[in-house]
């Protein structure tokens, strides 16, 4: 098992270990479309995660990576719509614990890279699966491959490894 710390902006002395092989042995019924490398290039948050963590995550993940140095932009994003409510939304919505507090995708990163915590793992999981309801929306009311049609919904299913560009 590999240790990893952590100390960045948002977190200070956080230990983990990567239990499992990286993206591989996920929960029966997770199947993310996506890989945090894949969705960091094709641009979700506005360029505006994992920017001051890179050290925990491989050095490939960012090669291609649309991120924003000062704030979020949302023209990094691949549909250049905002998606995303603020963290202090995620907080008051109970969303963050403070094992991840960047919140889902830093759960999902950490995930792919073999970390595995029971508790969190299903409850993120649930959240995960929850959110597909989107695709359900842009199958009823866009015609297929109209990339134009539902735009924010599409980037907000980007941000939950959810492939939009597939339907």
């Amino acid at each position: 098992m590999k240790k990893i710390h952590v100390n960045d902006k948002m977190q200070d002395d956080y230990t983990y270990f990567l239990e499992e092989p990286v993206g591989t042995n996920f929960q029966f019924n997770f199947e993310p479309e996506l890989t945090p490398k894949e969705m960091l290039a094709l641009g979700v948050f506005g360029g505006k995660y994992l920017n001051d963590c890179k050290k925990e995550f491989p050095e490939d993940w960012f090669t291609n990576a649309k991120l924003s140095p000062a704030r979020k932009d949302i023209t990094l994003n691949y549909y250049s719509v905002d998606a995303s409510q603020p963290l202090s939304e995620w907080i008051k919505k109970g969303w963050i614990h403070p094992q991840d507090p960047r919140g889902w995708f830093q759960w999902y990163c950490r995930y792919y890279m073999g970390r595995r915590t029971t508790t969190e793992d299903i409850r993120q999981i649930k959240r995960w699966y929850a959110f597909r309801r989107h695709i359900g929306a842009i199958k009823k009311f866009c015609e297929p491959y109209d990339y134009t049609c539902r735009k924010k919904q599409r980037q907000a299913l980007f941000h939950w490894a959810y492939d939009s560009r597939t339907f």
